[in-house]
């Protein structure tokens, strides 16, 4: 995933070329630098947290960003790149390969809130990110937080 539309070879960077598979593609339906956080239900989440912050819905998946990158959200260009998959290797939510990768195909994922929409995912508008993140973290909630270096630290 990318707002670059002239990638198509992906040399590795420290020894590695990041991929990701489509189950967590959702992750990534934001502008690069757009600090959020994500959560969902596991095998392992209580029945409280599933409440608390699913609404009761085991399915749900909640992304959460701040709104001072709502209009980014909206007019961000993402492009996402399909890889070969011969040389990658799964690496805990990562795919990854030591090897120089070119893409098979480039596509505009569009618009990136109607992606959420589409999909079910719900997006909230939060504040300030960091505290909600130190909660999500306490709790028995599957996460990602991504670019949470550039969140608001008033939370």
């Amino acid at each position: 995933m990318s707002e670059d539309p002239s990638l198509g070879r992906f040399v590795p960077r420290d020894g590695r070329v990041w991929a990701i598979d489509t189950r967590h593609l959702p992750l990534y339906w934001f502008p690069r630098d757009s600090p959020r956080a994500t959560c969902w239900a596991n095998d392992d989440t209580s029945d409280d947290d599933v409440e608390r912050w699913l609404g009761g819905d085991r399915l749900r998946r909640v992304h959460v960003i701040e709104p001072a990158w709502l209009a980014r959200m909206r007019d961000a260009t993402v492009y996402a790149y399909r890889m070969p998959e011969e040389t990658f290797e799964p690496e805990d939510r990562f795919w990854i390969s030591p090897v120089t990768v070119d893409a098979l195909e480039r596509r505009v994922l569009g618009d990136l809130l109607a992606l959420h929409a589409d999909a079910g995912i719900e997006l909230r508008i939060a504040p300030g990110l960091i505290a909600l993140w130190d909660a999500v973290v306490a709790s028995t909630l599957d996460f990602s937080g991504i670019r949470l270096r550039n969140a608001t630290l008033a939370s």
